[in-house]
């Protein structure tokens, strides 16, 4: 028997759904996020692939996505449409035989499978019957990523779309990866490249023979080792379906303008704090730290934390520590955002150790 990971992700997940609730934008830009008014401060949740050619990206303002195409088709997101297509689309992934499935976010789980054969023609067979069995279920396609870790699946599915499947393993890690920018990795972005690149690591290969201590030295006793492993490729090989317990819910909100008056961000604060009250009541954990975010303008961002003297769900006891460490900032220019964090109290027996997560990059784990 071969365990396999395959790496399951919906193509332009987003718009792809609000194509098929409006089949008039097959074919057309359309850029998804906040209310839908590019005049608005909000970011781009997704863009369909005609969009993306325009360079729209994203996490990219809808004021500056509207310069880029002024014709393109804005739409408001619409989470519970997405809740419930994504809900159908996982439900498929485990109706398929022998997968173990563990959801990373709307669009994409890691499915394990298992074959009697090491061969992985097989895995591919299995990645291709998943995607036709998730097109049939949802009406919407996907790639799929095969892999040896959840770290090659992962990346592998990059280079299998859109609509397609690509095997990323031990065997040809190198040939494809070795020459490519640290950036090609899961979890590394410019600041840690830069990091890497001041050792003079700068490609897949370099950083895969990189020293233990030069790493270590750079990123600390955990991070450090855990780079050098991901430029081997190393991951976690067994998926694990155990529901992910959350550890904190937070809140936050981007005003159309600057909020300048103190009891105007008093109010915010108090609002954003009785929301958060309401995520923690339904996992039954107290909140136990508090989590401030803000954004000053023009795009200043800074957090602090405080652990409670006690657990509460008291909004006014979270709302009054977030103010505290507001005021303690000691700064006065305008908010453009505000966000408050509930950490939650750890669950009767404690957290799962540390395994692969979603679109913060893989745990450090060293499967071999």
């Amino acid at each position: 028997m071969a365990r396999w990971v395959l790496h399951v992700d919906l193509d332009q997940f987003i718009a792809a759904v609000e194509i098929l609730r409006r089949p008039e934008l097959a074919g057309l830009p359309v850029v998804v996020g906040g209310r839908g008014d590019p005049t608005e401060r909000a970011v781009v949740s997704t863009a369909s692939y005609e969009a993306r050619e325009f360079g729209v990206r994203s996490g990219m303002p809808l004021k500056t996505a509207v310069r880029k195409i002024p014709d393109a088709v804005f739409l408001p997101v619409d989470g519970p449409a997405y809740d419930a297509a994504s809900a159908v689309v996982m439900e498929a992934l485990r109706a398929h035989e022998g997968a173990v499935v563990q959801v990373l976010g709307w669009d994409e789980a890691f499915v394990g499978i298992e074959t009697p054969g090491d061969d992985v023609a097989e895995a591919v067979a299995h990645a291709e019957a998943i995607r036709a069995e998730v097109l049939e279920a949802s009406q919407l396609h996907c790639s799929v990523g095969v892999g040896d870790t959840t770290v090659r699946a992962k990346i592998a599915t990059d280079f299998g779309k859109p609509r397609g499947v690509f095997v990323l393993t031990r065997d040809n890690w190198f040939e494809v990866m070795g020459e490519r920018p640290t950036t090609a990795l899961w979890g590394v972005g410019n600041r840690i490249a830069a990091r890497l690149a001041s050792h003079g690591y700068d490609t897949v290969q370099q950083l895969a023979d990189a020293s233990d201590d030069v790493l270590t030295a750079e990123f600390g006793p955990r991070m450090g080792p855990h780079y050098g492993r991901l430029g081997r490729g190393l991951g976690v090989t067994v998926i694990d379906d155990t529901p992910w317990v959350a550890r904190a819910h937070g809140r936050e909100t981007t005003y159309q303008s600057n909020l300048t008056d103190p009891d105007e961000v008093a109010a915010a604060i108090t609002n954003l704090a009785e929301q958060v009250v309401e995520d923690i009541r339904r996992e039954d954990r107290a909140c136990a730290r508090v989590h401030l975010k803000v954004r000053f303008a023009p795009f200043f961002t800074t957090t602090r934390i405080r652990k409670l003297a006690e657990p509460t769900y008291d909004p006014k006891v979270i709302a009054a520590t977030a103010l505290d460490l507001l005021r303690g900032l000691g700064d006065d220019r305008p908010i453009r955002l505000l966000g408050v964090r509930a950490e939650m109290v750890e669950p009767e027996g404690g957290y799962e150790p540390p395994r692969t997560t979603g679109r913060g990059g893989p745990a450090a784990a060293d499967p071999t």
